[in-house]
């Protein structure tokens, strides 16, 4: 699967086996985050096309074009506003 960072026109390979924002910083790009539990919601993204999955459902309000960074994975390819 490949994530697309619309902001910066960057675009790689993900490995499922990491959370998206884990994914981020193996290229070297920083993005906020506090908790990587999906409590506190700073890491949140939005999603323009694709779709993801949480292990577990986060506790941080998203709205429905948002998504956690730090405790999701990637289904499909990804485009993020990012």
């Amino acid at each position: 699967m490949k994530i697309t960072l619309l902001r910066s026109n960057l675009r790689f390979e993900l490995d499922n086996s990491l959370s998206i924002l884990e994914n981020l910083e193996r290229h070297g790009i920083h993005h906020e985050y506090q908790c990587r539990s999906g409590y506190c919601g700073s890491c949140r993204a939005k999603i323009k096309k694709g779709e993801i999955s949480y292990q577990e459902k986060p506790l941080a309000f998203l709205n429905q074009d948002e998504i956690l960074l730090c405790c999701s994975q990637a289904i499909e390819d990804l485009e993020l506003d990012l």
